[in-house]
C-alpha cells in the first residue's frame, strides 16, 4: 500500500493533469503490448499497430529497450519518467538525456537488485551518451509508431472521463477527486491510502500531488519510486475510456489518419450547424476540447462559426462540405 501524508498545503497544491504524460503512456503502452490483459479496444490497437511491417519493427525495436530497462515491476526507474514529459514529448526526451551520471547508476544499480540487467544496458550505468541518444530515439520513434498516430482518440477518452468522473477538478474539490480515482484509492484525512504493489509512505512536506490521467495503465495507480521526487500519482481512465477503439475503421479511416479521430469526428458532426455547448455532449468531449478543435477546422476554412445569442453555432462552409463529400462521408 501507498499512504500518501498531506498537509492543508499540500492539499492546497494538487493539482489534476488535463492530458496524460507521453512518457507515462510508453511505459503503460510497452507493458500492454507485452502482456495478454488489454481491454478490447486495446487488443484492436496491438493488432493494428503491428499490422504494418515497417511500424512493427519500429516498435521491436522500442519494446526489447523498454523490457530491458523497465520490465515489469516491482521497480522501475524514475528517469525514465521525468516531470518534464508534463510540457510534452520533446521536453521529456530532453530531461533523460539530462540525467546526471550518478543518479543513472544508482537507478540501474537498483533495476539490478529486481532482475538481470542484460550487458548491453551496461553502458547507460555510466552515463553513456551514445546509449541515452539510442534510448531517446528509440522512445521517440516508438510514441510516434505507437501513441501518436491515435492520440486524438486517446485526448477524447480523457476529456470524457475527467468530465464524467472529476467534476471536481474545476471546483479544485479536492476530496471529490480523491473518491472518483476509484476503488483502490481511500481518502483518510489527512491520509490517500492507495492500493500499490509495494507497502511505503510518501510525505509531500508541501510540495502538492500532481495526478495524472492515463489511457494505457490498468487499475492500478503508478507513482515514482523515490519519494524525494517531485510527487506524482498517475490514474486509468476507467474500463469505459479503454474500451474505446483506438482502430480507424471504415470510410472514416482516411479522414482520421490525415486530421485525428476527435476532429474528424467534430467536423462530421457538425452538419447543418451545431453550438460548441452541443458538440461537446454529442462526442462527449469537454467544452476546452470542442473549442480547441473548431478553432483549428476554422482556421483551415472548414466550417465558419457565428453568435446566435448566447451560442457560438458552428457551420459547415462550401469547402467543408466538398471535404466530407471527397472522403465520402455525411
Amino acid at each position: 500500500m501507498l499512504r500518501i501524508h498531506f498537509t492543508p498545503d499540500d492539499l492546497a497544491r494538487t493539482t489534476v493533469a488535463a492530458t496524460p504524460d507521453p512518457l507515462w503512456e510508453v511505459l503503460f503502452s510497452s507493458f500492454r503490448l507485452r502482456a495478454a490483459d488489454r481491454a478490447p479496444g486495446l487488443a484492436a490497437w496491438a493488432q493494428h499497430v503491428r499490422a504494418d511491417n515497417a511500424r512493427a519493427a519500429r516498435l521491436g525495436r522500442g519494446v526489447r529497450l523498454l523490457s530491458a530497462v523497465a520490465p515489469r515491476g516491482p521497480y522501475i526507474p524514475d528517469f525514465l519518467t521525468p516531470p518534464e514529459g508534463r510540457d510534452g514529448l520533446d521536453a521529456g526526451l530532453d530531461a533523460i538525456m539530462s540525467t546526471p551520471r550518478e543518479r543513472l547508476r544508482r537507478e540501474v544499480s537498483r533495476l539490478a537488485e529486481h532482475v538481470q540487467v542484460p550487458d548491453w544496458v551496461r553502458p547507460l550505468a555510466e552515463g553513456d551518451v551514445g546509449f541515452l541518444r539510442r534510448l531517446t530515439t528509440e522512445l521517440r520513434a516508438y510514441h510516434d509508431s505507437a501513441i501518436e498516430p491515435y492520440q486524438e482518440t486517446i485526448l477524447r477518452a480523457v476529456d470524457t472521463d475527467r468530465a464524467r468522473r472529476l467534476p471536481g477538478a474545476a471546483e479544485r474539490d479536492v476530496e471529490a477527486i480523491f473518491r472518483s480515482l476509484g476503488s483502490g484509492v481511500r481518502w483518510r484525512n489527512p491520509l490517500l491510502e492507495v492500493d500499490y504493489r509495494v507497502d511505503k509512505d510518501l510525505f509531500l512536506n508541501g510540495r502538492g500531488l500532481r495526478i495524472v490521467p492515463s489511457f494505457f495503465s490498468r487499475g492500478t495507480a503508478d507513482s515514482l519510486a523515490d519519494t524525494s521526487l517531485a510527487p506524482v500519482l498517475i490514474f486509468s481512465i476507467d474500463r469505459l475510456g479503454q474500451s474505446t477503439e483506438l482502430a480507424a475503421v471504415g470510410g472514416h479511416r482516411s479522414l482520421a489518419a490525415l486530421m485525428g479521430a476527435t476532429r474528424a469526428d467534430v467536423l462530421c458532426a457538425i452538419g447543418d450547424g451545431v453550438s460548441t455547448t452541443e458538440l461537446a455532449h454529442r462526442l462527449l468531449i469537454s467544452l476546452a476540447s470542442a473549442s480547441r478543435h473548431t478553432a483549428v477546422l476554422r482556421d483551415a476554412g472548414l466550417i465558419a462559426t457565428h453568435r446566435d445569442g448566447a451560442a457560438v453555432v458552428h457551420t459547415l462552409t462550401p469547402l467543408g462540405a466538398a471535404f466530407l463529400d471527397h472522403h465520402h462521408l455525411p
